[in-house]
């Protein structure tokens, strides 16, 4: 598939339409992309793909979040859009990815985040059930689309209404979040990493569904590495799964004050309290970090499964001293021997916060969790690993978000 002549093509045009597009025009979809001077591009790759531009078109009662002209000339200008075009059923995925079951209207969009799933279902690209989702949020006035490695569209046009549902124009494609290591690699989670390696248990988490991640940072592990410097191989693996939560999808707004059992068996406290979220003594300070087989959040304590003091400390940081009573601090961080650093780290996966969620009252308690159980309860009895076979092309589109300065 030539887009580079495709595309510009349907830009030039674009260049030229100064008409207005008014959001309350209905017709069929086809009717309303080619006449939105936005969306013509859109158009013209959905015409390349006939069998999903009729299913798509044969749709009703969905939400499509429309990359503009603008963000597919730059995918398109990077490579990566041809690069996607030659992996068989990327390029459908990653259209699924921007459609949602259901109409959302740009006043459902709130401060407090909402994760509603998308179409995309396959096991090649999601082990998310229900569909893997992205993050919707209202940041001042502006909808936030937020997808893989926290990249960010905005809305630029909203309730741009069709046959089968409504359009937002969005000024940035969004990115299929990759599994669980290529997102770790992006943020810079090098002692995550290589306490996975350690265990034997990174294939098992980068093909596991419905699962929520507590990612210590690297000045977590290093805050205790006396600590964890003489352990066996089994503590290790205990403190591993002590971090996960099987078949419960825990997203932000749903860490209400609560216990959640972990995949190793224990149980771990989240405490809510003004903006910020506690597990056990740990604080979380970068959440949802959306990966294919769930969420990810970044915790500034490593968690230990014979020490669960719950909330704590005032101090950023405490945590460490409360879980691992007597360790110390060693200039070297731990397990990331043999683990190669990435050369480009995306900037909203290591910025850190303690007030993940000042803005917004989450869930009551008990509250269900997306994809997962639905009374945010997990399994112990081990991770249900699904089919990833090409995640790699995956995690092409999770690149984008940098390779492309998006």
């Amino acid at each position: 598939m030539q887009f580079k002549t495709l595309l510009p093509a349907a830009l030039a045009v674009a260049a030229v339409s100064a008409q207005s597009d008014n959001a309350t025009a209905a017709g069929n979809l086809t009717s309303v992309l080619s006449s939105n001077s936005n969306l013509t591009a859109l158009n013209t790759l959905l015409a390349s793909y006939p069998a999903i531009a009729e299913s798509l078109g044969n749709r009703t009662n969905i939400t499509l979040f429309a990359p503009s002209n603008t963000a597919l000339s730059t995918l398109n200008s990077s490579g990566l859009l041809a690069q996607a075009a030659s992996v068989d059923g990327l390029i459908q995925s990653l259209l699924s990815y921007h459609v949602l079951d259901g109409m959302f209207y740009a006043e459902n969009i709130t401060t407090t985040p909402q994760f509603p799933h998308t179409s995309l279902n396959s096991s090649t690209y999601s082990n998310v059930t229900g569909g893997q989702v992205v993050e919707c949020r209202l940041d001042g006035m502006t909808a936030e689309i937020i997808s893989g490695l926290k990249s960010v569209a905005n809305v630029t046009q909203a309730n741009v209404n069709f046959t089968g549902g409504v359009i937002h124009v969005v000024d940035n494609v969004l990115m299929i979040p990759s599994n669980v290591s290529t997102t770790a690699s992006a943020a810079n989670l090098t002692a995550f990493l290589g306490l996975l390696n350690a265990t034997a248990l990174t294939s098992t988490v980068d093909g596991a569904s419905d699962i929520t991640i507590f990612a210590p940072s690297n000045s977590a592990f290093q805050d205790v590495a006396s600590g964890l410097s003489n352990l066996t191989t089994a503590d290790l693996t205990n403190i591993t799964t002590y971090h996960v939560l099987n078949n419960s999808v825990l997203y932000s707004s749903m860490l209400s004050n609560s216990t959640v059992p972990t995949l190793g068996g224990g149980n771990l406290t989240i405490t809510y309290e003004n903006g910020t979220v506690f597990i056990n003594s740990a604080r979380v300070v970068n959440a949802d970090i959306l990966i294919s087989g769930g969420v990810m959040h970044v915790i500034d304590s490593v968690l230990n499964p014979n020490a669960t003091m719950a909330r704590a400390n005032d101090t950023e940081g405490a945590g460490a001293a409360t879980a691992f009573s007597g360790a110390s601090s060693e200039t070297a961080v731990p397990f990331t021997s043999g683990i190669a650093t990435a050369t480009t780290t995306i900037e909203a996966l290591v910025t850190s916060t303690t007030q993940v969620a000042v803005s917004y009252t989450p869930a009551a308690s008990g509250a269900g969790a997306a994809g997962g159980s639905g009374s945010g309860s997990s399994s112990s009895s081990g991770i249900a690993a699904a089919p990833t076979g090409a995640i790699g092309a995956a995690a092409l589109f999770g690149g984008a978000a940098f390779l492309a300065n998006f």
